[in-house]
């Protein structure tokens, strides 16, 4: 998770918290406005105006649910409690619930003959989900971790938002490299010859950032004897950047995301270049990040965008159809399993795992299967990682768990592994 997404974290007032999770990016764009619109009505009391700015909205982005819950909280204080109930119905469809049975605007909704048929699927979907085995945990709290790897030998390598190391797990915890060479560590991957590269950025969620702030790059550590082989410093094109993940295409090519700006970055390492494939702007707050089969493309997770698919030749993006009873919002950790895309969301509610279909073209999502919900162990899921028909993943990164000064609460837990069957 990055400073995108923790911001979803920190918002409070009368317009619907749980929705406002789910922020617009920096730049302008019709949703930005028409919500900019919506929340400007509601402080004035406008409801008529509410309901002409939801629907804009949703209009501009269609199937969001954040736009699809703030027009039912709309259709609820214009006082149509029906339509309302209709609306949340759409967005339970899709298997998302932003807490409508807890909020004072929808009382009028609970009182319908419908509503207790609408709260049962609502409880049965916030029941716990998916068999998931527990194959690591680590006892440091503050670790908040994000990153996850394994190398050739099955050896677990996790990376830290917090304390900003990366620790490897055998017999027991070692830590092969902290701040000191890098800043926080965010997705990482495994390079052909051994070394592990990872993300890493300097963000105020890291003890002691420093004058550092705002700085970003890509790291190769060589995992035998803890050392960093190579600093690629992203060029400052912003006040504040975060390459958040990254795959490995080839010997020499790296693709990252940059979930603050929404640039795609791609990276020679024999050159030590970065080249920018998708400009700043073009996404919202790109996180997870797959290659195609045929290596000719690459899907990325836009948080509050959905599902695009980017063509290497060119950097041009096609974003996906995706099917009613599915959502591609949210999404934070993205990888191809055949052809399938799994997917981790923490940005809509409740917190998943699933397999999202592509169609036959790759330009659609048909379908999904849910793989995990509502565990136990999960407190903001966020990156993971295949190995042949399993998929581990990290269950608790705590990043909701940060306050305004960025500190955390005493009595969490460590970091929790989890491995789910994919097949």
């Amino acid at each position: 998770m990055t400073l995108t997404k923790q911001t979803q974290h920190r918002i409070s007032g009368a317009l619907l918290a749980s929705v406002l999770l789910l922020l617009s990016p920096a730049h302008a764009d019709d949703y930005r406005d028409a919500r900019a619109e919506l929340i400007a009505a509601y402080q004035l009391e406008d409801y008529p105006a509410m309901l002409v700015a939801a629907n804009n909205a949703l209009a501009a982005r269609p199937g969001f649910p954040g736009a699809i819950f703030n027009l039912a909280m709309t259709q609820a204080v214009n006082g149509d409690a029906e339509a309302s109930l209709q609306t949340l119905e759409i967005l339970l469809r899709k298997g998302v619930d932003f807490g409508a049975g807890e909020l004072d605007q929808f009382a009028a909704v609970r009182e319908l003959d419908g509503w207790s048929a609408h709260k049962s699927k609502v409880d049965a979907l916030h029941l716990s989900f998916g068999a998931a085995d527990v194959i690591t945990m680590y006892d440091d709290a503050e670790f908040v971790p994000e990153g996850i790897a394994f190398d050739n030998a099955g050896q677990l390598y996790l990376g830290s938002i917090h304390r900003g190391q990366i620790i490897r797990f055998g017999e027991s915890v070692e830590v092969l490299s902290d701040r000191n060479t890098h800043w926080s560590a965010f997705g990482s991957r495994f390079h052909a010859d051994g070394s592990l590269w990872f993300a890493s950025a300097a963000v105020p969620q890291m003890a002691g950032v420093g004058e550092d702030e705002g700085k970003t790059g890509l790291f190769r550590l060589n995992v035998s004897s803890g050392t960093i082989t190579k600093a690629a410093i992203l060029p400052q094109y912003e006040k504040t950047q975060v390459l958040g993940d990254l795959v490995i295409a080839d010997d020499n090519t790296i693709y990252a995301t940059d979930s603050l700006t929404g640039a795609i970055y791609r990276y020679y390492i024999d050159s030590n270049e970065f080249e920018i494939l998708v400009q700043r702007g073009k996404l919202g707050s790109p996180q997870g990040l797959a290659l195609d089969a045929s290596g000719n493309y690459l899907y990325v997770a836009d948080y509050i965008g959905g599902l695009y698919r980017v063509w290497l030749q060119d950097g041009s993006l096609v974003k996906l159809e995706v099917a009613d009873d599915t959502t591609a919002y949210g999404i934070d950790g993205l990888y191809r399993y055949g052809d399938e895309l799994v997917v981790i969301q923490n940005g809509i509610r409740p917190n998943r795992v699933a397999a999202l279909q592509l169609s036959d073209n790759g330009l659609a999502i048909t379908g999904s299967r849910l793989l995990a919900a509502n565990l136990e162990q999960f407190d903001e899921p966020t990156l993971g990682v295949i190995r042949g028909d399993d998929f581990y993943f990290v269950a608790n990164s705590h990043w909701n768990r940060f306050n305004r000064e960025n500190k955390l609460p005493k009595g969490l837990t460590g970091p929790i592994v989890l491995r789910l069957a994919l097949d």
